[in-house]
């Protein structure tokens, strides 16, 4: 007959045995690398830096030709000419069939200087004075030339690119100025909507040596004078 105390031991030691068996099945080697479920995941790369709306950058309007590249005739060029007139010194005329201003010096004597008029059906005459003066003058276009023209911008600043070139002089409470030009190639010319233009050192030069309260006589087409220009120097 058998020990019960000798069954019970024989019985843990079973069940010890079949436990570690177990075990060492589900263990595996030792060294075993860990389990993949989806070997073929990678995950994403890191943002290199947050995201940036676009910005357009602002438009800036390029500067005009240099004046020197364009040669202006002798005729139109800057000079002191022999010129009869009554008029008081520091007078400016405006001969419109021959695209001149005379500055009148005295002594008869003028400084003549090339300019472009008003286009057919836009030239005018009359006497103004200068009202106001302006160094690189915004523009501004008068509503009637909007009419006529409306792509026109409702205002641009004063600069290269503008119009109105370097100085303007403008004439009593009318919407005629005489200024500068970044079109150089159109002194001598009926180009304009009625505004005298000369190029940019003409009118500075202009500019410098008139003041506001300056008397501006400007003759008709129809008053077509003989050239007097045998310059002087």
């Amino acid at each position: 007959m058998i020990n019960p105390e000798t069954l019970k031991t024989y019985s843990r030691a079973v069940a010890f045995g079949a436990v570690a068996v177990t075990a060492i099945a589900f263990a595996g080697p030792a060294k075993a690398a860990p389990v993949q479920l989806f070997p073929f995941f990678q995950p994403l790369p890191p943002i290199a830096a947050p995201y940036q709306p676009y910005q357009a950058t602002p438009y800036q309007a390029a500067p005009s030709e240099d004046q020197d590249a364009v040669e202006t005739p002798a005729r139109f060029r800057r000079q002191t000419v022999s010129y009869a007139t009554r008029e008081a010194p520091g007078t400016i005329i405006i001969d419109t069939p021959n695209t001149y201003l005379y500055l009148v010096l005295g002594n008869g004597q003028a400084m003549r200087y090339g300019i472009g008029v008003g286009r057919d059906g836009f030239t005018w005459s009359g006497t103004q004075s200068v009202t106001k003066k302006a160094e690189w003058p915004d523009w501004t276009p008068p509503p009637e030339m909007i009419a006529r023209q409306p792509y026109l911008p409702r205002h641009m600043a004063g600069g290269p690119g503008n119009p109105l070139g370097a100085r303007a002089m403008y004439l009593g409470g009318t919407i005629y100025r005489i200024h500068g030009t970044n079109a150089p190639d159109t002194i001598g010319k009926h180009v304009s909507s009625g505004c005298i233009r000369l190029t940019n050192d003409d009118v500075a030069d202009l500019y410098s040596r008139v003041n506001v309260g300056t008397k501006v006589i400007v003759l008709p087409m129809t008053e077509r004078r003989a050239d007097l220009g045998a310059a002087t120097r």
